[in-house]
């Protein structure tokens, strides 16, 4: 995480839906020797405080082993990101650098059980087969009956509440208004920036 603290976000509605945005995640963990990451999609579900993450692995990943023998977790949403050029500040002597957003919770994890890791792969399913409208949504009802059953031991789900979440909005807030309006336009006009463009209008409005 970046150690900047005007960089620093702590607001936790803006990091659910910044996570939700960015659903596939890394998640590592240690075995006492080593670390050890891996990707998967993520679902937060809304609690009083921190969301509950919830999240499933191969039976056989290095990740899940280090989760049931006890690691914690760190899992890292990437958000939106850029390049920004030194070039577009309108000023001398600066460097290249990136303007991101991020998302980081850290805390113990649980193991869920049979039902549990089921109740997680519906809710995936439901999620993004929604996207995919009008096509039909898959269900597992289409499986052949007993073939999800007998899948279902190849993977292992977790939650995760978290002790730390926080994030990075890293948008040029230590540049002046006139450096960050001439990376503003600078982004707006290349289709990998437009979306950063977008968030730092937002941020200066």
């Amino acid at each position: 995480m970046h150690p900047a603290r005007p960089f620093r976000e702590t607001d936790t509605a803006t990091l659910v839906a910044r996570a939700r945005a960015h659903p596939f995640a890394l998640v590592c963990a240690t075995d006492g020797t080593r670390m050890h990451a891996a990707h998967a999609p993520i679902l937060l579900d809304e609690t009083a405080g921190p969301p509950v993450l919830r999240f499933h692995l191969s039976a056989t990943n290095a990740v899940t082993s280090a989760l049931v023998g006890g690691s914690r977790a760190l899992i890292v949403f990437t958000g939106d990101h850029a390049y920004v050029s030194p070039d577009w500040y309108g000023q001398a002597d600066q460097v290249g650098t990136w303007n991101y957003l991020s998302v980081e919770a850290e805390g113990p994890v649980a193991r869920l059980d049979d039902a549990g890791a089921t109740g997680l792969l519906d809710d995936l399913s439901d999620l993004f087969e929604a996207d995919l409208a009008p096509k039909p949504a898959w269900t597992r009802a289409k499986m052949t009956p007993g073939r999800f059953e007998a899948m279902l031991p190849g993977i292992r789900a977790f939650s995760l509440t978290p002790t730390r979440f926080e994030g990075i909005t890293k948008l040029s807030q230590n540049k002046p208004q006139s450096a960050r309006d001439g990376v503003i336009t600078a982004l707006s006009d290349r289709e990998d920036g437009i979306a950063i463009a977008h968030h730092m209008r937002k941020l200066t409005s």
